[in-house]
């Protein structure tokens, strides 16, 4: 009977503990189906929104480059505006010596005009009187040698004026070469700048539709930087639900933990048996290094490689490969495990007194939420997802909240 007695008592503590349990699993399960939930919607807010920031880089280089080929067609029409100022000059340039040169042409042909009257006026007396002017001279001489002096000039008054009548005809000829070189020169640059005044009001045209161009695509740019903004407003939103989703999570296994202990003392004595001693769980400098390699990062203010932010550093990068197998730091059970922001892939571990483990930028996940796992045991893969610019493990250690620097704590 005693032993019957005993049994029941066992039996009975047993159903007391499970009994004091039951609330406490239902609460876990409702905050695990809220996290999971938030998870899944920050999921499908981390893809639009990587599907936006696309978008945004799209809009960005297009808008750079019709900047960039406004601002050449704006180098083109300065260059055509100075070619049209040349040509202009040069233009007025060759008017005015066309001008100078027509006053000596005008001033060449009526001299021709007055030698050629003159001649004719002659040949018409000497048709019709006979010209005997230079027979008086000659008649008019005393003497041989006066008779050949006056010859000899009379020989070269006529070369005189024959030469005379040559030089105006040649200068004639010259000037009127010169005007039709001008003129020709003149024709060509006026075809010049004809065409490069329809090649500048092509550019104007052209730079006035680019401009355009670029309103649009500024506008178009400013309206998706907008939308994600909005998308990462409403990102972090989320993830703050989820951390504070998380924290309650961590303070309900602390809960667990206790109940379960409390239940183990009450089952203890109404058994009449000595209580078990209480489970410790890892804390400050009981944490194992969670994968090989060097810290590439340490904990602290730093300089963001991706974003060029100056901000804080919560935790330390562990230089690894792609791939490389991530353990868990110390026994705990998993608390989250799946996408978390700038983290990427992300898994928490809670070890009980406020203390958890973060390992983010995973390439896999090994675990699930509330699987319990221990010291060493392989939770992941090293990798590069979330804001990372190459493969490696992120690793946080927080108490109560609040990160530590993980160096001086792991073993």
């Amino acid at each position: 009977m005693a032993a019957i007695s005993a049994r029941n008592a066992r039996r009975a503590a047993a159903a007391f503990a499970l009994a004091a349990l039951v609330p406490h699993a239902a609460a876990l399960a409702n905050v695990g189906e809220k996290i999971h939930a938030t998870q899944t919607q920050i999921d499908a807010l981390h893809h639009r929104l990587e599907r936006k920031r696309d978008q945004l880089r799209f809009q960005e280089q297009r808008e750079a480059d019709l900047s960039r080929q406004l601002s050449e067609t704006s180098a083109s029409i300065a260059h055509v505006t100075a070619n049209l100022d040349d040509l202009d000059a040069s233009v007025r340039h060759n008017e005015r010596r066309l001008a100078w040169n027509g006053r000596q042409l005008d001033a060449a042909e009526a001299t021709l005009r007055r030698h050629n009257d003159a001649l004719k006026r002659r040949l018409v007396d000497a048709y019709e009187r006979g010209d005997l002017g230079y027979v008086n001279v000659l008649l008019a001489s005393t003497s041989f040698n006066d008779f050949a002096e006056r010859w000899q000039d009379i020989r070269y008054l006529i070369a005189a004026n024959q030469k005379t009548v040559r030089d105006r005809r040649d200068a004639e000829r010259a000037v009127a070469r010169a005007r039709a070189d001008l003129e020709g020169q003149r024709q060509v640059l006026d075809a010049t700048l004809r065409r490069e005044r329809q090649e500048k009001y092509a550019l104007a045209a052209l730079a006035e539709q680019r401009s355009v161009l670029v309103a649009v695509a500024s506008r178009q740019r400013r309206s998706v930087s907008s939308e994600v903004t909005e998308l990462e407003d409403l990102t972090a939103a989320q993830e703050a639900q989820l951390e504070a989703y998380i924290r309650q999570r961590q303070a309900e296994e602390e809960a667990r933990r206790a109940a379960e202990a409390d239940a183990r003392r009450r089952a203890a004595l109404l058994a009449g048996v000595e209580a078990p001693p209480e489970a410790t769980h890892g804390g400050p400098g009981t944490f194992s290094w969670p994968a090989s390699g060097p810290i590439t990062s340490p904990f602290g203010m730093r300089i963001h490689p991706g974003t060029g932010a100056f901000k804080m550093h919560t935790g330390i990068d562990i230089g690894a490969p792609m791939g490389a197998t991530i353990t868990a730091a110390a026994a705990g059970r998993i608390i989250f495990a799946g996408w978390e922001s700038g983290y990427g892939n992300t898994i928490i571990v809670d070890h009980g007194g406020q203390t958890s483990t973060l390992y983010g930028h995973c390439s896999q996940i090994f675990v699930s939420n509330n699987q319990d796992v221990q010291r060493g045991q392989a939770i992941g893969a090293v990798g590069a997802t979330g804001d990372a610019t190459g493969p490696h493990l992120h690793f946080e250690i927080r108490i109560n909240g609040v990160a530590i620097d993980p160096a001086s704590r792991l073993k």
